[in-house]
């Protein structure tokens, strides 16, 4: 790898500017106002008058509709329990930005974090008068790619925000490319086919790279197609057999490794398992880094991921959070429940207290097909939802969500309309007998973690 010390890093330290954290935070969210403008012009500009950091570091670009996430958890888990330095890239974040730098499953401090904004906004405005105003996402990508120069990691991880062809992370080619699956979601901007959004996550294969899918059918000859074109190794996951599951993960058969404990809940995960386990093989055909077996097990069966079906305790209280923004996630969520319902307890000894649900979501998603999701769920039968909204003009409004659900077929009386999702919590807290599940937006999942989980490397320096 080449040195980024020389006239690209010199010229970036000389324009810096010197921003606390807080300053960092408002320069970020005043680049929100730009919006969400696919393209790959305004971040291949930046990052080349940066000194072009993104090609110091090799891994796997990983897009998806819905798994990315985990499946960078379980691929990163494996490559630490290897004993390499592991860059990740989780996104959305739940609680803080710096959650989307992470080194070795830990976020950057604040000081590097306020340090590389500063770094970059100079360039970011030079590029502007060209190519116009780089958005909040190709800034924090940007920053991201100079981050990874620095600390070199011996893997990057890096998961695609939207997309993929026109997503700000495709300027990066790591040598691995992988798509979990695809579904209909974000229909606006890719397509309103399977076929189509296929298309536009199969271009982050390119020629020289190993591939990996567990897409199936439109969408898998869409990209067998492309990686046919390209002259590109492509290997094909199939979902391995399951073995059984309980409160905490999930046992299955995975190629080569035979039974594998998972730390994930969710039968889901035994797809999202088998995609890391192969994303782990390509890294390794790729030269780029060895996983053996036995690390890949222990990783696999240590991993966790905030946020997604993560059953916290509070004083007795069972907590289940999971972001299911879109409808494949939502019956993602249905399922696991079913399953994981003899195994959520409350205070009392009984485990089968009805479930409350707290649940949010924006009013830019598919309400209709996630709400249809979760209230066909068994498990929920006799629920009580509370239907909130969260701290965003994006939010749908509590009483609209309130509406969906009994459109859904959900008895009058189970459903609640609590604009303020404190206040919602509260009642949850109070009243609720059994588990209460926290679902429908990865905004609300995050406010309520950081209320209820005291993790030190989330907590960001107060102002």
């Amino acid at each position: 790898m080449t040195d980024t010390s020389g006239s690209a890093g010199s010229r970036a330290s000389a324009e810096a500017a010197v921003l606390s954290y807080d300053e960092a935070l408002r320069a970020i969210a005043e680049r929100g106002r730009y919006g969400i403008r696919l393209g790959l012009g305004r971040t291949r500009a930046l990052l080349k008058a940066l000194g072009d950091p993104q090609h110091e570091v090799r891994g796997a670009l990983v897009t998806g509709t819905n798994g990315k996430g985990s499946v960078l958890a379980l691929a990163a888990a494996a490559a630490r329990a290897a004993g390499l330095r592991v860059g990740a890239t989780p996104k959305p974040h739940l609680v803080t930005y710096r959650e989307r730098l992470q080194l070795n499953g830990r976020p950057v401090d604040a000081t590097t974090f306020a340090r590389l904004v500063g770094e970059v906004l100079p360039f970011a405005d030079r590029i502007a008068r060209r190519h116009g105003e780089p958005t909040e996402f190709e800034l924090l990508s940007a920053v991201v790619f100079r981050w990874f120069a620095e600390v070199r990691p011996d893997v990057a991880l890096v998961e695609v925000g939207l997309g993929g062809r026109l997503d700000a992370t495709n300027v990066w080619d790591g040598g691995v490319a992988a798509i979990t699956n695809v579904d209909l979601d974000h229909m606006d901007r890719l397509g309103s086919t399977i076929a189509a959004i296929a298309r536009e996550k199969a271009a982050i294969i390119e020629r020289g790279d190993h591939a990996v899918t567990a897409a199936t059918g439109d969408a898998l000859t869409v990209i067998r197609r492309r990686a046919r074109r390209l002259g590109v190794p492509l290997v094909e996951v199939a979902a391995p057999p399951i073995l059984g599951w309980d409160r905490d993960g999930l046992d299955v058969d995975l190629p080569r490794l035979g039974p594998t404990r998972i730390g994930l809940r969710g039968r889901h995960q035994a797809i999202n398992a088998a995609t890391a386990h192969a994303i782990l093989d390509a890294l390794g055909a790729a030269g780029i880094a060895d996983v053996p077996d036995e690390a890949r097990r222990r990783g696999f069966a240590a991993a966790t991921w905030p946020g997604r079906l993560e059953l916290i305790d509070r004083g007795g209280q069972s907590i289940l959070l999971d972001g299911a923004h879109n409808p494949a996630g939502a019956a993602a969520l249905a399922t696991a429940l079913e399953d994981l319902r003899p195994h959520l307890g409350r205070r009392g000894p009984h485990p089968l207290e009805p479930l409350t649900v707290l649940t949010a979501v924006a009013a830019d998603k598919d309400v209709a097909g996630i709400v249809a999701a979760l209230a066909g769920s068994p498990a929920l039968e006799m629920a009580t939802i509370l239907c909130t909204q969260f701290d965003d003009p994006r939010a749908l409004p509590a009483a609209l969500l309130a509406a969906a659900w009994s459109r859904a077929g959900a008895p009058t009386h189970q459903v609640e309309a609590v604009p303020d999702w404190r206040e919602g919590l509260a009642r949850a807290l109070d009243t609720a007998s059994g588990t209460i599940i926290v679902t429908g937006s990865l905004y609300l999942v995050g406010a309520i973690r950081a209320l209820l989980v005291d993790d030190p490397d989330l907590a960001d320096p107060l102002t």
